[in-house]
């Protein structure tokens, strides 16, 4: 009879075959987009409380449209609700696999970069999930499923390691808050980043239109909402990581002064932490004090997420320090 780990390893791998299978679906979707008519162009919209239809500014979405039917009844997106329905069986495999690695470990399962990685990007998947019941975010389908079968394959590929007892340092209750924070924000800031390409895709988009060009980009992007929606969208999200994503750092502080001793020492990791909450400190500042809206915005949150996937996939391979804790010998 197999152990805990095996099932773990086995429904991880189903989970990333799901996955990728929700990530094909998507792209269908965007290419289904791509070809519709003008009439037939529905824009995702916020759904509000008690079922209405917020849209945002510039949205051509009636609120038929916005409940996924057209003026026949037919079904709308169907490849999109293959591609939600998928990510979803997905994520419950990716659960198990989660759970059974804790069980088997006999604690939290985030104490090493594989299991980070597990959680991180089952985080993701819940957060995108979650957002769906209230905003229609589908369009970035291709993106989040296609994020997570990248960085989770990549994990289970090259980052396994068997379960293993905590080192000293980790035997705290900062190991359940500071980590699951961490991957909470790093969410959230994945959403954002997603949004913010799109948001530049979309610029580019209006801008040749403005132009008189006629092929203006990909047909897809005539179904998502405008460049000032989807920047909106996407700071709100940052500005929610931001907020946890600054706990972390509190805790990771005090987690530390009771590890070692001090609060802070400049170790590799704390200083690349704290070079996330400068990046998007600064695109938080920038953006509400400053005025700087518009592609800088965008490119100033795609920069803070590249710096959070350097910090997860660089930093803690290659960078040795008191916080080497991927387990990879």
């Amino acid at each position: 009879m197999p152990d805990l780990d095996s099932i773990s390893i086995l429904t991880l791998w189903t989970a990333i075959a799901v996955y990728a299978g929700s990530f094909i679906a998507y792209a269908f979707d965007l290419a289904r987009r791509s070809s519709a008519t003008t009439a037939e162009v529905e824009t995702p919209v916020l759904v509000a409380a008690g079922g209405a239809d917020a849209r945002g500014a510039g949205s051509p979405a009636s609120g038929t449209a916005a409940r996924g039917t057209g003026k026949s009844g037919a079904p709308r997106y169907i490849f999109a609700r293959i591609g939600t329905a998928l990510a979803i069986l997905g994520w419950l495999f990716h659960l198990v696999s989660t759970l059974t690695r804790g069980f088997a470990a006999g604690r939290v399962p985030w104490a090493n970069l594989y299991e980070f990685a597990m959680v991180g990007t089952l985080l993701i998947m819940a957060v995108y999930l979650v957002v769906l019941t209230r905003i229609d975010l589908r369009y970035l389908g291709t993106f989040i499923s296609g994020l997570v079968v990248v960085l989770l394959g990549a994990a289970a590929a090259n980052f396994y390691v068997s379960v293993t007892p905590l080192v000293d340092p980790l035997k705290s209750v900062w190991l359940v808050i500071h980590v699951f924070v961490a991957s909470l924000s790093t969410a959230l800031f994945a959403l954002a980043f997603a949004l913010s390409v799109m948001q530049l895709m979309q610029s580019r988009r209006e801008r040749r239109i403005a132009e008189g060009v006629e092929n203006a980009g990909p047909g897809f992007l005539r179904t998502l909402p405008n460049t000032v929606r989807l920047e909106n969208m996407a700071y709100h999200f940052t500005v929610v990581g931001f907020i946890f994503w600054t706990f972390t750092l509190i805790a990771g502080s005090i987690w530390a002064q009771d590890a070692w001793g001090r609060y802070w020492g400049f170790d590799v990791k704390e200083t690349w932490t704290f070079i996330i909450w400068v990046l998007y400190a600064g695109y938080i500042h920038a953006r509400a004090t400053r005025g700087w809206r518009g592609n800088p915005s965008a490119w100033l949150s795609i920069t803070g997420f590249t710096a959070v996937i350097f910090n997860f996939a660089i930093v803690n391979v290659f960078f040795k320090g008191l916080h080497a804790y991927s387990g990879l010998s």
